[in-house]
């Protein structure tokens, strides 16, 4: 007998020939068109671009369709009156027109918002300043290990809005949440999970502090029976502890808790009441660094009341390290190059340099968030040979960096970069062998690239192209 999503129906049932706006032509937003179209809603695109900066597959459909729409800076003027507004992440609930037409009555939401509230399976939401994506894909690939279907999206993914009518009460969803997604949200996944909180994404929230009630709401409106996993090692995280409304899980790598996961030195236990259990050795899995070996801590505790450790610890041994993550990329003349293009923050590039014990040449630099690069200057000097700079933020690392090594009165050779191009022969005149050339921007990506995905692409190219000389 095949499941009948009675909230879905409503919802469904709700939108027909209403006014429904989409807020930007995203990932996140565009598989609503094919749906709302079918669902006989009547539907308004806006999009900040200029028309001829939107995909032509994308006019094309919208004009098939028969949906108004408008574009560019201005095209907000015309959100009025409408019944349910999908906003793209990036567009906050906080924007004037979003809250005007909120207090008028409209249904302001996000297609993985409704997806929470209207989801008949269990759903384990993951967010934090680092770690999301490989903690996220941990837990997916743990579920699935013991036998369970799951639906993985949020922030990565495929937008699972419209997989809601394949959705069974059996089934599992796994969610990465980004901060903007969950800025407004008023629903929290059963099983939340905070990696860390640091300063990120300032060149957007209004503070850090929106940033991390942001942040929050991933456990805010859990009831007695949610569960949350947290970080014990980040204050911010481990203060969260006070405001949960059900069961706790911390993890930890430098306190050895009385109850929770730890990763002491290179064995990963858990601790029940004073008890601590070996659960496996870091030597035996392919991720990497200190950082991974607390996403595998964690997806252990996310998943714990789920899956059984035997079957847990197989699905982390097989586990290897999501794209551009610390990513292998060649080795050439001795020299291993890794695409850690993802950390698009300091403390993520903290997290590579400390994975690993060979000396680095690091390749750093781009679009600038308003984030502070003064603690990233000591362990670049203490981990880094050679230090090649990018993009909007090569001034500040430079600077940082700079600065820090006349304190500490020591010399570290820099290069200033154009182009990632230029930076590949560079690192390679550096690099000797038995080191590695890393490329963590720790910044993001936007100045120079689509996102972090594309400039990691480029990267690997680059490297590739490089050995096939």
């Amino acid at each position: 007998m095949s499941y009948h999503n009675k909230k879905l129906n409503e919802f469904n049932d709700y939108i027909r020939y209403r006014k429904v706006a989409i807020i930007g032509l995203g990932v996140s937003n565009l598989p609503l068109l094919d749906y709302l179209y079918a669902k006989k809603a009547n539907v308004t695109i806006f999009d900040e671009r200029d028309y001829d900066q939107i995909p032509k597959e994308n006019i094309e459909k919208i004009t098939n369709y028969g949906f108004m729409m408008h574009f560019g800076k201005d095209c907000m003027q015309y959100l009025k009156n409408f019944n349910v507004i999908f906003r793209s992440p990036s567009c906050l609930p906080t924007k004037p027109e979003l809250v005007e037409e909120a207090n008028r009555g409209a249904l302001v939401t996000t297609e993985v918002e409704l997806l929470m509230q209207m989801c008949p399976a269990k759903v384990i939401g993951v967010t934090g300043s680092d770690g999301k994506t490989t903690t996220t894909s941990l837990i997916n690939h743990i579920l699935q290990k013991a036998g369970y279907k799951t639906f993985l999206g949020g922030n990565i993914g495929t937008p699972l809005f419209t997989k809601l009518p394949e959705m069974t009460p059996e089934d599992m969803v796994v969610l990465e949440l980004s901060s903007f997604q969950l800025m407004g949200m008023e629903v929290s996944p059963q099983i939340s999970v905070i990696t860390n909180i640091t300063p990120n994404h300032l060149n957007i929230h209004k503070d850090y502090q929106e940033y991390i009630d942001a942040k929050k709401n991933i456990f805010k409106y859990q009831d007695e029976n949610g569960i949350l996993v947290l970080n014990y090692d980040n204050e911010i995280t481990r203060e969260c502890a006070k405001e949960a409304n059900g069961k706790v899980i911390f993890f930890s790598s430098q306190t050895k808790l009385d109850n929770g996961y730890i990763v002491d030195e290179d064995v990963i236990k858990e601790c029940d009441d004073k008890v601590r259990k070996h659960i496996l050795n870091t030597d035996v899995v392919i991720l990497r660094g200190n950082h991974n070996y607390q996403n595998i801590a964690t997806a252990i505790a996310a998943t714990a009341s789920l899956v059984d450790i035997e079957t847990a610890v197989k699905a982390i041994k097989e586990f290897k390290p999501v794209e551009h993550r610390i990513e292998f990329v060649e080795e050439i003349d001795g020299v291993k190059w890794y695409n850690d293009s993802a950390s698009s923050s300091p403390s993520r590039t903290l997290s590579g340099l400390n994975a690993f014990k060979e000396k680095i040449v690091l390749i750093a630099g781009g679009y600038d968030k308003n984030l502070d690069y003064k603690p990233l200057a000591k362990p670049i000097i203490d981990k880094v040979k050679t230090l090649i700079l990018i993009g909007q933020t090569s001034g500040k690392i430079y600077d940082a960096v700079k600065e820090e090594l006349e304190r500490e009165n020591k010399n570290l050779n820099i290069y200033m970069c154009e182009t990632l191009e230029e930076t590949i022969p560079i690192a390679k005149k550096n690099a000797k062998n038995g080191d590695v050339v890393l490329f963590s921007p720790a910044s993001a990506s936007f100045d120079m690239f689509k996102n972090f995905a594309d400039r990691g692409n480029q990267f690997k190219k680059l490297v590739r192209t490089l050995k096939e000389r």
